[in-house]
């Protein structure tokens, strides 16, 4: 069932939606495009990754490996990830790969021990 059957929800676009964003938006991209970036953590991709990056992948939640997800509906999902990771073994020639990124959680406790002491208070948010 399609619960925004007759709405805008799928059909608006940005520049529709939120002119003012688009805007904003366009001028970075003609800012990246004009001008070399020499910050190392910054880059800029093609098109393409845009597309990848910016498409309804990033509307799922996919907890876990392909085949093996821990909700339903990663059929898809599964699909992508399985391709990263048969592109990857070519690449690199090797038998297994992860593509999967790092979690923030891991992320949360490197900066934790770096920077804390036992028995230090930190405030955490749901």
């Amino acid at each position: 069932m399609d619960h925004h059957q007759g709405s805008r929800f799928f059909a608006d676009s940005l520049a529709d939606a939120d002119p003012e964003l688009f805007g904003a938006i366009g001028r970075e991209l003609r800012r990246q495009q004009d001008q070399i970036e020499l910050i190392a953590s910054e880059n800029i991709v093609s098109r393409a990754v845009l597309e990848a990056q910016g498409s309804v992948l990033t509307n799922k939640y996919a907890e876990g490996y392909p085949g093996k997800r821990y909700y339903g509906g990663c059929e898809f999902v599964d699909e992508a990830e399985t391709l990263a990771i048969e592109r990857a073994k070519q690449l690199f020639g090797c038998t297994y790969v992860n593509v999967q990124p790092h979690s923030g959680a891991q992320a949360n406790q490197a900066v934790f021990m770096a920077l804390l002491q036992p028995g230090d208070t930190f405030m955490g948010m749901d």
